[in-house]
């Protein structure tokens, strides 16, 4: 009997293997005991896609705002990556001061102070390099921030799935478990949709200042 929705593709794979294998050759197949009870049991489990669902819209804003992060962490790891090889470039040749990165603008600077004042030098040393850092540093603060955003917002999912449980047992009682695994599911998932994007966000966030810092001072 064909059931009206598929268990897991492990299954499914196990059967494939089963009905491929040729005349004397072996092949695993499962056997469910229970004449259907597990397998009834095994198609309500939800896949990725309908546990995610189960947040709600708190648990799609909380991976939309992962995407964004991921997104920024990304461009600004490949920039910075350009820029220290660009920087790199420059310093093996100091006498040809070039636009396109940080170091050189910071040589053409001291060019421009020799050509006019000496004792402005130093100035406009800290003037070109002040400008430079916060081009390196940019985006860190927007991924922190969302990296500390995400589990906020599935603390409040938390408290928004257990107030719709207690509504329930409020108006229905406790007699039927499914009736409260809505709001249980919604708390528990965007919990873990924050904690998913929070942790890897950090980890990016902590390597793109590391490598900004590497370029601003590389002692």
């Amino acid at each position: 009997m064909e059931l009206a929705r598929q268990p897991e593709s492990r299954y499914l794979d196990l059967a494939e293997d089963f009905i491929a294998a040729k005349p004397g050759q072996r092949a695993d197949i499962g056997i469910d005991p229970t004449r259907g009870v597990l397998l009834s049991l095994l198609i309500q489990k939800p896949d990725l896609l309908e546990r995610i669902g189960q947040g709600g819209i708190i648990g799609y804003i909380i991976l939309l705002l992962g995407a964004i992060g991921l997104v920024v962490a990304m461009v600004r790891l490949i920039q910075l990556h350009g820029t220290g090889r660009k920087m790199e470039h420059q310093l093996h040749d100091l006498q040809t001061a070039n636009a396109d990165n940080p170091l050189g603008r910071v040589i053409l600077a001291s060019e421009q102070s020799l050509a006019g004042n000496l004792e402005n030098l130093e100035l406009l040393l800290d003037e070109a390099i002040t400008q430079e850092v916060p081009k390196l540093e940019k985006g860190l603060s927007m991924i922190k921030l969302l990296a500390g955003v995400a589990p906020l917002l599935g603390l409040l999912g938390t408290v928004t799935g257990m107030i719709a449980t207690f509504q329930t047992i409020s108006l229905f009682g406790t007699g039927d478990p499914k009736l409260m695994a809505s709001g249980i599911s919604q708390a528990l998932v965007t919990t873990m949709l924050g904690l998913m994007v929070a942790i890897p966000l950090l980890f990016l966030h902590s390597l793109l200042a590391s490598r900004s810092r590497t370029l601003v001072d590389p002692r």
